[in-house]
């Protein structure tokens, strides 16, 4: 193995001072760029504008290592992408079309304590739903009101007031692991799929009223701990 091409490719060691020079002034632009962008462009990225970080540090890595490519026309593409960023967003401001187009729109996915239709729609598994439920200290769905899931694919939740906390699903781990087809004692259960939960007799074949799925598990009761 040749240990010269391996650490400087098809260029010599001269080239590390131009890149050196090409990596700040880029670095610089991108500094610029971000600025104009604004801070919800920063912060709180949709799919448009993750696409324009994307196009813009594309941009700026070519110029920073690639001897052949020139520092010049990375500046007008930062420019373009840029004004192209800024005529959407006005555009978006708009037409609530092109906002719902490029951006999507929130979407309720639980209502008092059940797991909505539109969930699977949604690209969010049941494991992560309902880890991010427990960051929140909940431990079982009859102690959520709402939880819509925003544009920037944030999860916002409503909790209960304590007086309005009912019987719901189980999201810790240990106990959905005790799920079952079978209802062995007369009691409160909850279906594991979307959270519905009933008062159920002993039977060998539990299938949920609601959606159709054919695993349960005891209901969990008790406040939300803050």
């Amino acid at each position: 193995m040749d240990l010269e091409s391996l650490l400087f490719g098809d260029e010599d060691w001269r080239f590390l001072l131009s890149a050196f020079v090409r990596s700040v002034i880029m670095f610089i632009v991108i500094l610029i760029g971000l600025r104009l962008l604004g801070k919800r462009g920063i912060h709180q990225l949709s799919v448009f504008e993750l696409g324009v970080i994307i196009g813009l540090g594309s941009a700026a890595g070519d110029p920073m290592f690639y001897k052949n490519v020139g520092i010049l026309p990375a500046i007008v593409v930062f420019t373009v992408v840029i004004a192209l960023y800024r005529l959407v967003t006005f555009l978006i401001t708009k037409s609530d079309r092109i906002e719902t187009l490029l951006e999507g729109r929130p979407a309720y996915i639980l209502k008092d304590g059940i797991i909505l239709e539109t969930f699977k729609d949604q690209p969010l598994g049941h494991d992560e739903f309902f880890a991010t439920l427990r960051q929140s200290q909940v431990s079982h769905l009859g102690q959520v009101e709402t939880v819509i899931i925003e544009a920037d694919g944030n999860l916002s939740v409503f909790f209960c007031p304590d007086e309005k906390v009912q019987p719901g699903l189980p999201i810790l781990p240990a106990e959905l692991d005790r799920c079952s087809d079978n209802v062995t004692i007369e009691g409160t259960y909850s279906c594991v799929h979307c959270g519905f939960t009933e008062e159920l007799m002993p039977s060998s074949g539990f299938r949920c009223r609601q959606c159709g799925h054919d695993k349960c598990v005891a209901a969990a009761v008790g406040k939300r701990i803050v």
